[in-house]
């Protein structure tokens, strides 16, 4: 057998290993809402889930943005996924409900009131519930289930934050058992405020509907710079201050109310990188795709120190 078929020969191996790979990693779904009665069949998770030899690992579940409207659902979603599922971390991107495109151009909330607040704060209670009572199931350590969000998913997963001490399932019918309760989260470049004049518009209309959105208390009750609480999970706060999309003061406010409660959290602010990179390797620019090894540090940090 010469060189070249050799070279063709591990070639075809290497593919084959690929494509091995390929199929042992792609997602489980499951449909969240399923025998409960919910009707959301749309609201799934997609479990990433990492070889971890039989050893518990952290989960997260990750929250893709796109202003409550839609979901950006590869680079905010599955290139999130796959990069955690790579660093050992289990992932599951959670499908929850949003407005919809058709209904925010239209405006058919004005006629039938869709999707609005609390739904998706369901979705991401049930999210956290359903991945402790599987934990087993999936190898995931339940007392290290997060969650990372993007833009307004990340006001979503700091929203479960806050707001971890309101159930939004028992009244649903659900059985609770689990915690609701996320060891941690992750907003990055996230929709924080729904009262300051720094508000990102169109994911305030989204959430609370054409009418409830000139509602003064419930603009306040979403304004996540408001309502801080002293056991609030630790955070990992990331943004850029040339954000053309959510106003880099959004996260300026998360820090200070962060602070003032003396919260365990880290916030990065990076002069360049826009909005939208997610966990892209091209997207924004070098500076802020620094993001991911220092999430992946903080995270070495915060295990560590429960373990001591």
């Amino acid at each position: 057998m010469d060189k070249d078929e050799l070279h063709k020969i591990a070639a075809v191996a290497c593919a084959l290993l690929l494509l091995t790979t390929a199929v042992a990693v792609a997602q489980q779904r499951i449909r969240l809402w399923e025998g409960t009665s919910v009707h959301a069949r749309s609201v799934t998770l997609e479990a990433f889930l990492p070889n971890n030899d039989g050893h518990p690992t952290p989960a997260v579940i990750v929250c893709p943005g796109g202003s409550y409207c839609w979901h950006d659902r590869e680079t905010e979603g599955y290139e999130v996924a796959r990069w955690l599922q790579q660093n050992g971390i289990a992932a599951f991107v959670l499908n929850y409900r949003v407005q919809g495109i058709f209904q925010y151009v239209t405006h058919s909330r004005l006629i039938i009131p869709g999707r609005q607040h609390p739904m998706m704060l369901q979705d991401i209670q049930m999210a956290l519930h359903t991945v402790r009572l599987r934990a087993s199931e999936w190898g995931v350590d339940t007392a290290n289930v997060g969650a990372m969000g993007f833009s307004a998913g990340g006001h979503l997963v700091m929203s479960a934050a806050e707001q971890w001490h309101n159930d939004y399932l028992s009244p649903l019918g659900i059985r609770v058992t689990e915690s609701l309760r996320p060891s941690f989260v992750a907003p990055i470049y996230p929709v924080v405020t729904m009262s300051e004049k720094v508000t990102h518009k169109r994911s305030r209309r989204a959430l609370l509907g054409e009418y409830r959105k000139y509602r003064r208390s419930l603009r306040d009750s979403l304004s996540l710079e408001r309502h801080v609480p002293a056991d609030c999970p630790p955070v990992f706060l990331v943004n850029c201050k040339d954000d053309p999309v959510v106003d880099y003061r959004n996260s300026v406010l998360l820090d200070s109310a962060l602070t003032a409660q003396r919260v365990e959290h880290k916030y990065i602010q990076y002069r360049t990188g826009g909005h939208g990179f997610g966990a892209s390797p091209v997207k924004g620019t070098a500076e802020c795709r620094q993001w991911r090894d220092e999430f992946m540090r903080w995270m070495g940090q915060m295990l560590s120190g429960k373990r001591g």
